[in-house]
């Protein structure tokens, strides 16, 4: 169940006041998933509630709306690191398909960005931003590797400030261990956890196992950010963490794994329907066929695949019977 109207309004209130430069009617959409005609009205109610709240002017096309900050408050130990890492978890329920928990969290992340004091937020936000940005999520059951608390406190460091890592890394296919010189952009975390960056001398965006990470030391020599580079982007069109071209996926549970099939959002542009035979037919684009098989592989028989073909032809040829439901 998704949040009431009046806690809906709260959690817009805060992060007009929190926000740097206000909040636009876009980012309201986005941030509450609403239609343009509930964002303008979930404002107007804001407004109303608040009347010291203004437009601000800032040169830009877009209109943007925010409260006056309060006085000086508590929680000046809070870091950048700490806002970041409630961020992750919010985004983390999110696409465990959990949205009060997400929400939740939202709205006490922007709870404790309003009670810091008007001189530490300005100091915070830019690393916050950056952290925010750089952390994605590619959730996967099961086990979790273990990450050294060092290791992810370094390079995040170096993504704060565009600073380059070297060390040493052996690639899942073997090999020799040899040392790399890194730019790091990000983070993504699923069923592996990964280093995203670009190798030293190279554009590609490349993924780097952290638990395969050795020797990790921060550099002085920085570099230069690609600001048309966004990590949500980035994945947006993957299925897990593999990137290739999307494919326009079908797959279609039997009557047996629909009502299960049903409790999954197996990714964030499918569409469902049921057809006259009980059958669940999931669509979505994305690309990633190969943990898409790995996935497909859980539900045994019970699941067809439609499209690609290519897809069909990863799958096992022997099919095996799947356990009936409770």
């Amino acid at each position: 169940m998704r949040y009431g109207r009046a806690e809906r309004l709260i959690q817009l209130a805060l992060e007009m006041q929190a926000a740097k430069g206000g909040v636009s009617i876009a980012e309201i959409e986005e941030k509450f998933e609403v239609s343009r005609r509930t964002a303008i009205r979930m404002r107007d109610a804001v407004l109303r509630a608040f009347p010291q709240g203004s437009k601000i002017e800032t040169g830009e096309r877009a209109k943007r709306w925010a409260l006056p900050r309060t006085a000086a408050q508590t929680f000046v130990d809070v870091t950048s690191d700490d806002l970041a890492n409630l961020e992750v978890a919010a985004e983390a329920m999110r696409k465990a398909n959990l949205q009060t928990h997400a929400e939740g969290l939202r709205m006490l992340g922007a709870k404790i960005r309003n009670s810091l004091s008007t001189g530490s937020l300005p100091h915070i936000e830019p690393d916050l931003e950056a952290l925010t940005e750089a952390e994605g999520i590619a959730l996967r059951p099961g086990p979790k590797p273990f990450i050294s608390p060092q290791t992810i406190e370094t390079l995040r460091t170096a993504i704060k400030s565009c600073r380059k890592v070297t060390f040493r890394y052996a690639s899942r296919a073997g090999g020799k261990a040899l040392e790399r010189t890194v730019s790091p952009l990000g983070f993504l975390y699923g069923h592996r956890h990964y280093l995203v960056g670009v190798a030293n001398g190279g554009s590609d965006v490349r993924f780097y196992s952290l638990p395969a990470i050795a020797n990790l030391k921060l550099e002085d020599e920085s570099f230069e950010r690609d600001k048309n580079f966004t990590l949500r982007e980035f994945i947006s069109n993957s299925f897990g963490i593999f990137e290739e071209e999307p494919y326009d996926v079908v797959w279609r549970f039997s009557k047996v794994a629909a009502p299960m099939a049903k409790q999954f959002v197996f990714h964030p542009s499918q569409d469902a329907e049921e057809d006259e035979a009980g059958r669940l037919i999931v669509h979505f684009k994305a690309g990633g066929l190969l943990e898409m098989a790995w996935h497909l592989v859980k539900w045994g028989d019970e699941v067809e695949v439609l499209s690609p073909q290519k897809l069909q032809e990863m799958m096992p040829t022997v099919p095996f019977s799947w356990p009936a439901l409770p």
